[in-house]
């Protein structure tokens, strides 16, 4: 069974910094794309980041240049580095792979508020 589980959420001023981890269980990791989402309170779900099998990124425009998507596949980890937060960052962060083309699996999320 597919298990993500988030932390490293919380509430930061404008500017600061924040590191997510989520760790991935269920499915053998090193084979599949893992992604970062994020919906903000009255907003569609966002498709922040996400990594290749191989460490390829890509990156939301409104995300590039301050947040950095990296993966361990000896600890079945990926993290999303988020630095120059901004208020509007502030959103519900997910976690997730897409095992089949109808089947993609999410975390609970974890709260990051961006606020002084």
């Amino acid at each position: 069974q597919v298990r993500l589980v988030e932390s490293g959420g919380g509430l930061v001023q404008p500017g600061g910094s924040l590191r997510l981890s989520c760790a991935a269980s269920g499915f053998t990791f090193s084979r599949y794309v893992m992604k970062w989402y994020r919906r903000a309170p009255g907003k569609e779900r966002e498709l922040v980041a996400n990594i290749t099998t191989t460490g390829r990124t890509n990156y939301a425009d409104s995300v590039k240049g301050r947040f950095t998507i990296s993966r361990d596949d000896a600890k079945n980890t990926i993290d999303l580095q988020m630095n120059s937060l901004k208020p509007e960052d502030t959103a519900v962060y997910y976690c997730s792979v897409r095992l089949s083309s109808y089947s993609e699996s999410f975390g609970q999320g974890t709260q990051v508020t961006v606020s002084s």
